[in-house]
Parts: structure tokens; sequence; C-alpha cells
């Protein structure tokens, strides 16, 4: 008889309210002392465990819960930090340093974990540094845990492999050096959690979902080293988001137990298993609950299925769990949320999740008679979701389905309509914009609260909203910006602004996720045909406009982040999905155009992420993802300057398919890559309208006007003068109005020495 358990890979760091998030900010700007925060932080830890206890799961993890970022954390815990920050004599301090810049030195570069929405701080690689174990954070929770507590838990640690794999500052031939240097600060790592004695710990190597059998052979043996010295401690190797293509190597890797996704895998984990068999000496850790998403599981189809699994299988033990960490989902369902009940009925979050394995285990040690009446009700709130989604249905679907190939391009070619736009616009070289938002004040917040919770009028919203928009349009124009943008101040968040207002999608008021260090977001859930009801951005737009004599431009974001950074329904291909969005926003498009709107950005920060992670899905997902796109902008008149956004990425890999956008102008996130898409550029010249973010947005940190300056100069290097933008990297929502007013300020200045000396050149 197979024992069953039921583990957890990870919870959300933040909390049911956001404590976590209110904790960190209020220590960042010195609201609370570090013995009032770090005293939260520690309640907010124990909150994380006890909810997983009460929902009864076996196997708990710890050192998941981080003060920003748990790859960071690995960094600084084998002392990875960059010399400029070496100055800094306070561990917790040049914690966040890296994380977000001081005013003397630039952060650390933040990217997407694989293809999640999560931004994850890069790990720098310095050749000469000296690594080694600073502190043994996995062996700190774990301690804490049990002290506080009584329970045992599975410390979590991010793999050698994957820590290598997600670093940069090195070159291929480094890795078995770094390799050297890292296996015995590993082994001791771990040695000293053998020694405390600890039972299971979780190493994660989500990298080895990609891995060819050359490279898994490689990851063994970092494993075999380490077992070498560590034979007491039984190791959980856990991959996710995608199959193991190096499946035959993986299961003869010298660990006690491996994990794998059967949520994400195409199948294909469950090929393999059936095909090469596994190990009756290891515990296989299925991950059989979708971690990424939020709706409540066929708990009867996936009974089944484990079951029908656990019988072929043969091995002594099994752990059923999500198939990832639940990081991406919300902490729970809000007591006060306000969604209607055939809807809600339909969720499941961590905590739900959580339950729901409690609940299959169960099923498969009794029977599943034992839970017949939970999986009735189970299936009746499905079944009420899928006629709460279909109610949504209208005519506007009827127009889509005309849609013909015309509708997906524009027919003019970029050059032309270069030079048309040049002549209508009348702009300068080295046009200075930023990406659309301008800072979120509290006042701004606090009037938009007022207007939800019906304190103020939407007249009074309206004229607060018009007094900030005048403020900096006038803030702009006094800056010396080229092209200006209202600031989105109706906005509180840029997927959720134009979800609200078109059908299909649904809100909710406490469903946040960690989107990078403090930020969070409510993701907007799908569960119906998305159609447009009405124009969401022309009558602020047009008010911006109608201050200036400078262009000003309409804001959207596009259909692939809308849906990338959604909870989408999962009885639709996602591709059909992205092009119910990108109908709607065309409706959008042509109402900012014929409202005089000329510039137009549609932001796709989230279109990279999406990517699958084998190279071999790449192709069919970049074609929709452009075609999408180009749905939603190809009905503007050659006069009408199409521009678009993206953020931390490795742009390298889809720069064909940014030429494929077909937009007049894209902007990208490039301050914190240190130059590295440059080197790119150099080889593989992008030939329309580029603009390389000249400073980071994410600190704090005013950058001179040299610094700004050099970033220009070394664009214009491998960039044409003609059609290079100068811009921030990113929104400045988060930033305060005076670092962003100087920052802005400093950037004019730059791209005004920039022309002058252009100008001495011709």
């Amino acid at each position: 008889m197979t024992n069953v358990k039921t583990s957890s890979l990870g919870f959300p760091r933040i909390g049911l309210n956001r404590e976590w998030k209110k904790s960190l900010e209020a220590y960042w700007k010195g609201k609370t002392d570090r013995e009032t925060f770090l005293k939260e932080i520690d309640e907010q830890f124990f909150a994380a465990l006890k909810t997983q206890l009460d929902q009864q799961i076996d196997i708990i993890p710890v050192s998941d819960f981080t003060f920003y970022d748990h790859v960071l954390d690995t960094a600084i815990m084998f002392n990875w930090i960059p010399e400029r920050f070496k100055d800094l004599n306070d561990p917790l301090d040049t914690y966040f340093a890296m994380a977000r810049g001081t005013k003397e030195a630039v952060s650390c570069e933040m990217t997407k974990w694989f293809n999640t929405n999560y931004h994850y701080i890069v790990p720098e690689y310095e050749k000469n540094a000296q690594y080694r174990l600073t502190k043994n954070k996995p062996l700190e929770d774990y301690k804490k845990a049990k002290t506080a507590l009584g329970v045992e838990t599975k410390p979590v640690i991010l793999g050698l492999y994957t820590f290598v794999a997600l670093a940069k500052g090195y070159e291929t031939q480094d890795i078995k050096d770094i390799y050297q240097q890292m296996i015995p600060l590993y082994t001791q790592l771990l040695k000293e959690l053998e020694q405390e004695g600890v039972k299971w710990v979780q190493i994660d190597e989500p990298a080895l979902v990609t891995a060819s059998p050359a490279e898994a052979a490689a990851a063994k043996e970092i494993y075999e080293k380490i077992k070498d010295n560590v034979s007491g401690l039984n190791v959980l190797l856990q991959t996710y988001f995608d199959s193991v293509d190096a499946y035959k190597e993986l299961i003869s890797f010298p660990v006690e137990g491996i994990g794998l996704d059967f949520v994400h895998d195409k199948g294909k984990n469950l090929e393999h298993l059936k095909a090469h068999g596994f190990p009756k000496d290891k515990v296989l850790a299925a991950g059989i609950l979708d971690g990424r998403n939020i709706w409540k599981a066929n708990l009867e189809e996936r009974l089944d299925w484990t079951a029908e699994l656990i019988s072929g299988l043969g091995a002594s033990e099994i752990w059923i769990q999500p198939s990832n960490s639940l990081l991406h989902v919300p902490v729970a369902k809000h007591p006060e949320e306000q969604l209607a009940d055939d809807l809600i009925n339909g969720l499941s979050f961590a905590k739900e999740k959580l339950s729901e394995l409690t609940l299959l285990k169960e099923g498969l040690v009794s029977g599943k008679a034992a839970v017949q009446s939970q999986i009735n009700d189970a299936n009746e709130h499905l079944q009420a979701l899928k006629r709460y989604g279909a109610a949504t249905n209208t005519a506007f679907a009827e127009e889509r389905d005309k849609l013909t190939e015309e509708d997906f391009a524009r027919p003019t070619a970029f050059e032309e309509r270069l030079r048309i736009q040049n002549e209508s616009l009348g702009l300068p070289v080295l046009p200075t914009t930023t990406i659309g938002s301008f800072p979120q004040t509290a006042e701004v917040r606090s009037a938009r609260q007022k207007w939800r919770k019906q304190e103020w009028s939407d007249e009074q919203y309206g004229s607060f909203i018009k007094e900030e928009t005048k403020r900096w349009i006038d803030i702009q124009e006094d800056i010396g910006l080229d092209v200006l943008v209202h600031g989105e101040f109706e906005r509180t968040d840029m997927v959720e602004y134009f979800g609200e207002k078109l059908g299909g999608f649904a809100f909710t008021k406490y469903a946040w996720v960690q989107s990078y260090g403090s930020r969070c977001v409510r993701p907007p859930v799908i569960y119906g045909d998305v159609e447009f009801k009405e124009p969401m951005t022309v009558k602020e737009t047009v008010y911006a406009q109608s201050l200036t004599s400078k262009k000003v431009k309409g804001m959207l974001t596009g259909p692939v982040t809308i849906l990338n950074w959604s909870f989408a329904r999962y009885d639709l291909p996602r591709k059909e999905i992205a092009f119910q969005i990108a109908h709607a926003l065309r409706k959008e498009v042509e109402a900012l155009e014929k409202a005089g709107i000329q510039i137009i950005q549609v932001d796709e920060p989230a279109l990279r992420e999406g990517l699958p992670l084998k190279e071999r899905d790449w192709n069919e997902y970049l074609t929709w993802a452009a075609e999408a796109f180009r749905l939603s902008t190809s009905s503007v008149q050659d006069t009408t300057q199409i521009h678009t956004h993206m953020c931390y990425s490795n742009f390298e890999d889809i720069v064909d398919t940014i030429e494929d956008l077909d937009a007049d102008v894209i902007t990208i996130e490039h301050s914190r890559s240190h130059g590295g898409f440059l080197d790119y550029l150099e080889q593989h010249p992008y030939l329309k309208g580029l603009g390389l973010g000249v400073y980071d947005i994410h600190s704090p940190r005013v950058p001179p006007t040299e610094e700004m300056l050099t970033i220009i100069e070394d664009a214009l290097k491998v960039c044409p003068a003609d059609r290079f933008w100068v811009n921030p990297d990113c929104g400045l929502k988060t930033r305060q109005p005076e670092e962003t007013i100087a920052a802005l300020k400093n950037m004019v200045e730059a791209a005004k020495q920039a022309r002058d000396k252009l100008a001495q050149t011709v």
C-alpha cells in the first residue's frame, strides 16, 4: 500500500491584507524602526506557517518566506554581493540596497522568474569575489518554526544549478569554476541542516525542465559531490513549470525524492514516467493541482487521475502537492470579498488549494465514497461557474468572427509611415517622453478610496483627476518633455483599469499577488467572453491634450499583457482569449484616433514572460502574440504613430517578434541591463523607432545628467539617431514627485546635450 502525504512547495508571503508589504514600506520610509519591522515580519512568517498547518498539510516548507526575494536571499547567503555594495557594513542595508539601489549604487538587475509575472533579483558573478556561507537562513527558519510551533518543516533552498542559470556576469567557461567554489558552500549549508536533525530539504531546480541530457548530467555531478558528504539528509529535488526533457537522467540523481509538475507539463511527465518508470526507492512528489491559476479543481477528475498514477507507480510513498509554489496566487478568499456567489464559489486560492489537497488525500486513503459529498459540491460550483461565464456572450462575437487577414496588418510599410509621421508630428531629433504613469501619491490613492466608498461623487472625483492631470501637464511642459502623457491618475493598475471596463472580466478587492519586492497586484479574473462596451481612455486623454500644444500619448495595455497578467479562464485556448481582448482594444484605438490623438501607446510588458520555457514551443506562442498586437493596432491611419513598451526581459530572444509587432516605436527597460542589450543591437540592428530606458525607475536614486548622457551616446552607436527616443525605464507610478521631477529634468538636459553634440557632427 502506497503511503500518501500532502506537501506544500511554498506559500504567499504577503499576508491576507498585505501586512508584509505594509511592514516593508513603513520600514523603508523610516516610519518604523528595525526592531518593530523584524517583529512584524516574524509574526507574518508564523502566520503563513499556521495557515498551512490549519489545512492539515503533512509537509510544510520554510525559508520560502523572505524580506524581498528568495533568489536575493540565496545570493546574500553565499556572499554574492557586488563590489559596489561592499562599503555597506550593515547586512540588512546591503540586502535592500541590492534590491532597490542607493544614491551611489545602481540596484541589481530585475527580471521575470521563468514564465511568470514574479520578478527576481539577478545574482551577479564577480570573478575575484570571495564566496562563503554568510548565514544559514534555511536552518534559522527551521529552528524558529520548531521552537515556536513545535512543527517539523521542510527547508526550501534554490538549487545551485538553477541559481547559476539565473545569474549573470560570467562566460560559459566559468561555470565549472563557479560550481567548484559553490559546491562546498551548499554542502556546508546542508551539513548544518543534517546536524540539526532536519528530515527533508526541498531543493528547487526549475531550470532542469529545459536541461539537455548533457546539462542534466552536469547537474547530477553537483548532487553526487554533495551527497558524498551529506548522506543523512533526505533531499527532494523539485522541478516545476513544465516537463523534464532529461527525465531518464533526472531519476538517476542521488536524491531521496523527485518533484514533478503534472499540470503544466502538457502530459509529457506522465509519458516519461510510463515509458521509463520511476525508482521504487524514491518519493514521487506529484504536482497535481494548478499552483498558478485560481480556479477550483475538478476534484473527481483529479482524484481518479491520481489514484491511477499511484496504482501504476508501485512506490512506497507519494506526496501530492500543487504544481509549484503558491507564491503566484492570492493567500485566501477574503471574508469581505464582493463577488457573485457563482463566481467566488468556483475560485480556489492558496489556502483553499491546500484544503483541496487534504480532501484528495482522504479520498485516496479512504476511498472516493468518503469524500463524495464534497466532490459533488465542487462539481456543482464548477457547473454554476460555467453558466455564469456563458451569460456574458453577446453579439460582439459576431463582428470578431468576420475578421480577415487584412485586419491583422497595417497597409503601409514602416519607412513610409516614418516619413509621414515625421512630417505630421514635428518632433525634434531624440524626442523625450515618459512611459505613461506619474506618481500615485497618498492624495491620489485617498481620493480614489473616497470615490470607491461613495464618500465622493463622480463629479468630485472627476474634478480631482482633472486637477492632477493639469498639474502634471504643466510640470511636463516646465521640464521640457516633447511628448506628454496624462499621468494615469484614474488607474489603479494597468490591467485592472481596462478589465473593469470590458465585458467578461471580474475584479476582486483583496486577492493580491506579489509581483516584485513589496509591489502587489490584483490580477483580473477572465471568466467569460471579452467584449468592448464603451471608450475607456478617451475622456482623460482628450482633456490632457486640450491643455497643451504638444502631443499627448494615448495609453493602453496590450492584449497579451492583459491576458498574461490575468487569471484566465481554463476552457478556451489562450490564443482565442488574446484575440478577444485585441478585438476590444482595437475599438479603443480607433476611438482615440477619431478623437484626434496622434500617438497611441499599446504596452506589452508581459509579452516575453508568456514565452514557453522550451524553445521548440516558442514559435506558436510568439506568432499569435504578435498577431494579437497587430489586431489591436492595424486599423489606424499612417499619420497615427503606434508605440509599445516592454519590461525587463531577455529581448534578444524575441527581437524577431518585436519586429513582427510592426509598432512605429518600442520603448524598452534597459538601465539595469548594464549595456547588455546594446551589445546585441551592435550585431543585430533594430531599425524601427526605439527608446532604451536611460534610468531605473524602481530605485529612489536620481541619476545625474552625465550618467544618462553616457547611456544615450552609447545607444546612438548602434541605434539610428533619427528614430531614437529618450525615456525612463518604465512608468513612474511608484516614485515620489520630487525625485520624479529631478530625474526627468536631468533626462531632458541629457537629451539636449546629446542633440547639441549631434548637431556639431553634421
